[in-house]
């Protein structure tokens, strides 16, 4: 009887290891599934965003300087830009009411969201 308990304690510790070892497994699977499909709408929304933005006849050149010069003028100043995302586009009626959205970037990995309005022909935060 000894033997029948020790085989059968072995491979109860060796079922219960393996499925530790699947659930482990499995949650970073799930991790990694949930920060691509993450990282692609995050790509799909900024897409849109631009493509919206193209549709209105905006000047992405003229809106990223008024970004990156938003980005200079407030409490970043001095930090280079990673990256730099137009992330949200708001036509509202009329010129003076539009707005769009940009996720700016820091080279220490820090985001910040930095709001234009449109000014005429221009635009500001």
């Amino acid at each position: 009887m000894d033997l029948l308990a020790t085989v059968l304690i072995v491979i109860a510790v060796v079922v219960a290891l393996l499925v530790l070892g699947g659930v482990v497994a499995s949650g970073r699977a799930a991790r990694a599934r949930e920060a691509r499909l993450k990282a692609e709408v995050e790509q799909a929304n900024q897409a849109l965003a631009q493509a919206h933005a193209g549709d209105n006849g905006w000047d992405a050149a003229q809106m990223e300087a008024a970004a990156r010069t938003a980005w200079s003028a407030g409490h970043h100043a001095g930090e280079p830009i990673a990256a730099l995302h137009l992330v949200q586009v708001i036509d509202r009626p009329g010129i003076d009411a539009d707005e769009a959205v940009y996720r700016v970037v820091g080279a220490g990995g820090h985001e910040h969201d930095v709001v234009l309005k449109r000014s005429g022909d221009g635009w500001r935060t």
